[in-house]
Formats: structure tokens, sequence, C-alpha cells
């Protein structure tokens, strides 16, 4: 071992477990209390505690590191994130985090449509873990912690299969979601917009267990990412369909709008079918469409002319319950153009929000019921190379305040049929519902005595 200049020492081990169990095994050691857990293709990595912290709400960004620096509201929020994290002096740092999709309405300084509530959380980790390719590798700012860490990683065990516990997706506000989207018909057929995807909310009356929920719902998916967090106050897993953004050290930047669905329903030749179906529907088609249309506009204004080319184009992505048709859209960040520019230009996902997006915005909060918080957000990280990963927040369940809930949308456009829209909601919701573990079932890795701590 050896000790990094600021505060991290350094070590690898190869896990006694795959990637994402021992993941899981950190989350549930009670290591630290707040934590995400993020799986970007191969690699899974765990953040615990926080070194450095930033958060951004109606009053202004904040810092807590060596010592606290509030920059108040000036309507420039993004900006200020980036700047705050130029001041974080930890080398070769790593952010982990979560925005809100009500910073949607903020990003350009109007507050009026935002109440009190945290609109970004990121934290640069006490305790960092990255595995991939059967190597962990592992940094914490103190011995101590760094060896419990690999205590928990080397410790072999015996892994039990939780029990789910589904819950009825079908029943939930239903009726109210069947008028929504009657009203937004309306409102497209009468050009006040193109497109708007309206959510419902699913309560879930039983406690969760958040790490088993989350390796079991894994293991039933095909994810773009996913993630298992608890960071303030928050509580959420989930199995992302899709990229909000993707940015590389080079500047290199890429958006993945995923909008059209059909069902997977594990029969090969129902599924063949209505992938067909899929294909040719033309509203599916059409919804499709101009969410690739918007992505490339977006991604205009913050690349470098000629750079932006869709490099792949409605094809279809098998996703947990459901298959989507998927378009892939890239360009090069112009000179003077860093990641939190590129987060900006396209968030939040056009495919949880629609066309245009104020209108859109309009939309939703006359008839959603509440605020969406993570829902329809993302989870992400960012690092000191200018590389940028973020997730957009569906497929998930959440817990805050003592309310555990899942919620899922779909995409209305003038063809759109209330009663399909309301099968497309179940049909999402079944890649998180059906994998409900309750706290108290056994949960293997999420037991506490299979990682030598509590649950934070």
């Amino acid at each position: 071992m050896y000790q990094s200049p600021r505060h991290y020492f350094e070590t690898r081990l190869r896990p006694a477990s795959d990637p994402m169990t021992a993941a899981a095994r950190l989350a549930s050691s009670g290591l630290h209390a707040d934590y995400v857990v993020y799986e970007n293709g191969g690699t899974w990595s765990y953040a615990g505690g926080a070194l450095a912290e930033i958060t951004l709400d109606r009053t202004g960004t904040r810092l807590r590191h060596e010592e606290e620096v509030l920059l108040p509201w000036n309507g420039r929020p993004l900006q200020q994130v980036q700047n705050l994290l130029d001041a974080v002096q930890i080398k070769d740092w790593r952010a982990y985090g979560w925005a809100a999709f009500e910073l949607s309405y903020a990003k350009d300084g109007d507050v009026r449509h935002i109440g009190d509530q945290r609109l970004l959380h990121l934290v640069v980790p006490h305790t960092e873990v990255r595995i991939e390719a059967g190597e962990a590798y592992l940094r914490s700012a103190d011995q101590a912690t760094l060896s419990a860490a690999l205590d928990v990683l080397a410790a072999e065990h015996t892994e039990p299969r939780a029990v789910p516990d589904p819950v009825d997706v079908r029943q939930a506000g239903a009726d109210a979601y069947r008028r929504a989207v009657g009203v937004a018909v309306d409102a497209i057929n009468g050009r006040r917009l193109q497109k708007v995807i309206f959510s419902r909310v699913v309560p879930v009356d039983h406690e969760l267990d958040f790490v088993g929920t989350y390796l079991a719902g894994r293991r039933g998916n095909s994810p773009a990412r996913s993630f298992l967090l608890s960071l303030g106050g928050i509580e959420a897993t989930g199995f992302s369909p899709e990229i909000v953004v993707q940015v590389a050290p080079d500047g290199r930047v890429v958006s993945q709008p995923l909008a059209g669905t059909r069902a997977l329903t594990g029969d090969r030749a129902e599924d063949d079918r209505l992938r067909a179906e899929l294909l040719t529907d033309p509203k599916e088609i059409y919804e499709h469409a101009i969410s690739v249309k918007i992505a490339c506009d977006e991604l205009l204004e913050v690349c470098a002319p000629d750079t932006v080319d869709v490099e792949e184009f409605m094809v279809v992505k098998e996703r947990g319950t459901v298959q989507h048709l998927a378009s892939r859209v890239g360009g090069q960040l112009a000179e003077g153009r860093r990641a939190w520019d590129a987060f900006k230009a396209v968030f939040p996902a056009v495919t949880a929000s629609g066309v245009p997006k104020d209108a859109a915005y309009d939309s939703i909060r006359s008839n959603e019921s509440e605020a969406r918080g993570l829902y329809s957000g993302a989870v992400l990280t960012v690092d000191h190379t200018g590389a940028m990963d973020a997730t957009l927040v569906l497929r998930s369940v959440y817990r805050q305040n003592g309310r555990t809930w899942l919620q899922a949308g779909a995409g209305i456009v003038g063809q759109s049929r209330p009663e399909r829209e309301l099968e497309e909601t179940c049909e999402k919701l079944g890649s998180v519902g059906r994998f409900l573990v309750p706290a108290a079932e056994p949960v293997g890795v999420g037991a506490d005595a299979m990682a030598g701590g509590t649950r934070p």
C-alpha cells in the first residue's frame, strides 16, 4: 500500500465474489451511511462517504471540503458546480451523485417552478472501489477503512437467493392516468406541443431491502446502466434503459434516445411479433423520430460544426420486461465546452420530458400531482479528466421520508390512446415491481452477518 497525495491510500485484490455481488456487499456492510453503486459496462463502482460534497438548491451551490464554500444563486447553477469541482484538491478525483428532474426548470437560472428541494448532490467519496476484469481497485482516506473494505471483499460466503414479493402495478392512479393522456392528446392536437411524457406513481406499502432488490432486479434485467444509492436522504435502486449523456476525456459526446415500446413476454414468437409491430407502428416511429431530432438539435448547441451525427438509428434494444426503439447520437464538443455544458444541453432526456421541452414542463407540472425528484433525473459520475457518464433514472424504486414507491411514464403523441399508454406504464413497472425483496426476507449479501456490519 502507498499514500496518494491528498488523503487516499490504495490497494488491489481479486474479490471472492462476482463484481455485482461484491459492490452490493460493500453497500450493505455499514462502512458508510451514504453510498452510490454504479454499473457502467463491465465495471461496478462503489463510492462511500464523502471527502468533498457539492449540493445545489435554489439558494445556490455549496461545497463542503476542507472548508465550506457557498456560491449564492447567480442564474448559472451548472457553471457553479463545475467551478466548485475545479476547486476540489483531491488527486484524480471522481464524483458520484444524482440530479433531480426539477433541475431542468432551473438550469437556465429561473427558480419560479422549484421549491426548497435539493436539485443536485455529488460526492467525491471517502472510499472508492472499482471492480472490473476480476480485480478490485480500492482507495480510501484512511487505512482502517481501506482494511475493512478489503475484509468485506475477501470474505467467502454463500449467497441464498431472496424471494421477491411483487406488487400490483395496474391499479394505482390508472383512471387519473387515462384522463391525463386524453388531456395531453388534446393539447398536442391543438398544436400546443408535439410530445409529452406523463408518469404515474405506484405506492409500495411494505418495507424493502434495497440491496436485495438490486441483486434480484439486476439478474432479471438487461440495463444500459444500473445503480444502488443512499445519498442525501434518498434511497433508490434502478435498471436504467438509456444514458442521458456520456462525455469522453477527449470531448466526444454521446446521447442515446429510446422511445417506442412493446412488451417482452418471454415467448419468443410473441416477442418477435411485437418487435415487428414496434418497427412498423406509425405512432411509435413518429415518437422516436422527433426524439432523435431533438437530441441532435441539443448537441448542435455545444458541439463543433459538422460533428453531430446519428451513429445508430431505430434499432431494437431489449431492456428487462420491454423492448424499445433506440438510436445513438454523437458529436465532438466545441472548443471551450466541457462535460457540464453537454449535460445542460440535453438534460432532462427528451424521452422523459417531451417536445418542445418548455411546453412539456408546463404540461407535466399541470397534470402530475407531485414533483418528480429523482425519477427521470440522472445518476451520474464525473471526474478530473473531464469524463462524464449520466444515466436516465427510470425502472427504479425509491424511498424518501418513510415513503416507498415506483414510478413510470409513457410518451404521448397525437396518435396515442389512453389504454395503450397505461399498458405501457405497466410493462415498464414490471421491470422493477416483480423484483421487490421485502426487508424481512433473508436477502443473502444484504444480511448483516454476510458483510460483518449493519445496514446504514
